[in-house]
């Protein structure tokens, strides 16, 4: 029987997760707060990270930090980091975790999709990245960066594809600062999740014939066995860190579709191929993007039974992982 080295203690080393007011952040931010560190979360909006610390403090614990920053803007996230080690007299772990989800097809999502989300994602793990370097060099522990990619980052995913390609520039990212930094004692993990039921739906934007995009994508993210429990997904993000993983890969799904596209790229094209006919095709008109929550509460997603079961756990997600924050509920 194979013998796992135990992962080295965590208690009391200061982190730092962007994005960490919602979803799979506020995850990341909980286990790392349960293991004993001393947390501060990232994010845009001050209302919504200041319920997400309510949510993560532990009596007796540490405070947990907040942050009111947005990742794109890296003077800001440069300020937002030194403040942090200030205050924490250093910083052990980062989390890059900030993005945004574009859903549709390429020409109604349009030019701007593609470059918001590559400001987003790989402009914010980027600035991040560069920002706590030099801390996580002096961290006395050795300091751990994560970099949270996707399985849409190492093969691309019609639909997804202003997601995908900076989610590819991310994994570059994170394999060539791995490669970088182990000289300094940094270690880099990169993280490819497949989908998780985070509530993330609601947050996406939706391009195209925007009722229908929602529909799949929601009843997707929401299907046990193709999709993750979250919990369980941070758990496993945070123990890879932990044990300095060069790689964490998570989903069945997600390990099959990588090892498949690696093996036979030209036929894992051609599936995906087959996939993007059965998807909605473009609309007619200017290209543009609409935010879940608005098609949901707009009355505009179409309201099947199917659809209805299999975004089920995924709705249930978004009430206990912040995604609402100041907006209504959809109304069913």
């Amino acid at each position: 029987m194979p013998h796992f080295a135990a992962a080295p203690p965590i208690a009391g080393l200061t982190a730092l997760v962007t994005g960490g007011s919602r979803g799979l952040g506020l995850l990341m931010a909980r286990q790392l707060v349960g293991r004993g560190c001393r947390v501060t979360i990232l994010a845009r909006d001050g209302k919504e990270l200041a319920e997400a610390a309510r949510s993560l403090s532990r009596p007796g614990g540490p405070p947990v930090g907040t942050a009111v920053c947005d990742v794109r803007d890296r003077a800001a996230v440069e300020a937002a980091v030194e403040e942090v080690a200030a205050r924490e007299g250093g910083l052990d772990i980062v989390i890059g975790n900030a993005g945004v989800i574009q859903v549709g097809p390429s020409a109604s999502v349009g030019h701007a999709a593609f470059h918001d989300a590559m400001r987003t994602i790989f402009d914010g793990a980027l600035n991040t990245s560069l920002a706590a370097l030099p801390h996580l060099r002096r961290s006395p522990a050795g300091g751990r960066l994560a970099l949270i990619g996707s399985v849409g980052g190492l093969l691309a995913v019609p639909h997804l594809l202003p997601y995908s390609c900076a989610k590819f520039a991310v994994a570059a990212l994170a394999e060539g600062l791995h490669a970088e930094e182990s000289g300094y004692g940094v270690s880099v993990t990169a993280v490819h999740p497949g989908l998780m039921r985070t509530g993330s739906h609601l947050h996406a934007q939706f391009g195209g014939d925007a009722p229908r995009e929602y529909a799949w994508f929601s009843a997707l993210a929401g299907t046990p066995v193709l999709s993750m429990n979250a919990a369980r997904a941070a758990e496993r993000i945070v123990s890879g860190v932990q044990r300095r993983r060069p790689r964490v890969v998570l989903t069945p799904a997600a390990h099959l579709a990588a090892k498949a596209h690696g093996l036979a790229p030209v036929t894992t094209t051609r599936l995906s191929s087959v996939l993007a006919r059965v998807l909605p095709r473009d609309a007619v008109g200017e290209p543009g993007v609409t935010e879940g929550i608005a098609v949901e509460n707009g009355g505009r997603a179409p309201a099947s039974r199917l659809r209805k079961v299999f975004s089920a756990l995924n709705d249930r997600a978004a009430g206990r992982l912040n995604q609402y924050g100041r907006a209504a509920p959809p109304t069913r």
